[in-house]
């Protein structure tokens, strides 16, 4: 049986449009974009988050030693476009075990990026930009400024995740690792390639499937 699609603050299960009503509905949370079901990694995964996606979809490049692409997610329907993607990665923690990420794109409202964060949301609330930057990302690709630079603030108190948010292209860019000390992942300063771009045909190493993209 093929997954429903679910509300992107709280995963919970959607009412879709129907006689009296255009939109998609969650009970707690109104009206939202659809959740679509995550896609396994792979070519075919990612050519369908591509194909109606409206916002950026980041991959870290060149991926951090051993890790591996391990899935892709996205926000909206046929009528919308994808306006959140999602992108994890997979791989060795640098102090300890396996770590997981996920790198998410969103137009302000969305609310994926707080939900994987762990905030009520849907937007990164005060903590955002409230002081110097915890970490920065740079943006890299044929449509980015050479040496483009994006500032993170950490947000968010759970003890599992370590979570970051900034702005990039005119969107939210969230990076959620996990455990909480995978974090230190983002001392490297990473660079993020728009997979979107002309040219970002890259030769993807793809693992097993990320479960964070259910939680």
């Amino acid at each position: 049986m093929r997954a429903e699609p679910t509300c992107p603050r709280c995963a919970g299960p959607l009412t879709a449009p129907g006689l009296w009503s255009s939109d998609w509905s969650c009970g707690v949370h109104g009206a939202v974009l659809p959740r679509q079901p995550s896609h396994r990694p792979g070519a075919e995964g990612l050519a369908v988050v591509l194909q109606d996606a409206r916002v950026p979809v980041w991959a870290p490049w060149p991926l951090p030693a051993a890790w591996l692409v391990t899935g892709f997610a996205s926000v909206g329907d046929e009528r919308s476009g994808a306006r959140a993607t999602a992108v994890a990665v997979s791989g060795p923690g640098l102090l300890h075990g396996p770590a997981d990420m996920v790198l998410i794109a969103e137009e302000p409202g969305i609310g994926l990026g707080a939900h994987f964060a762990g905030l009520a949301g849907p937007d990164p609330g005060t903590a955002f930009n409230g002081g110097p930057p915890h970490v920065k990302l740079d943006i890299g690709g044929p449509a980015a400024t050479t040496g483009q630079t994006v500032p993170l603030w950490a947000v968010g108190d759970r003890p599992d995740r370590a979570a970051y948010v900034g702005e990039a292209m005119g969107n939210w860019l969230w990076a959620v690792l996990w455990p909480a000390d995978a974090g230190v992942l983002m001392v490297e300063r990473l660079t993020l390639l728009d997979l979107r771009e002309p040219g970002m045909e890259l030769d993807l190493p793809y693992g097993a499937y990320s479960p964070r993209l259910d939680g």
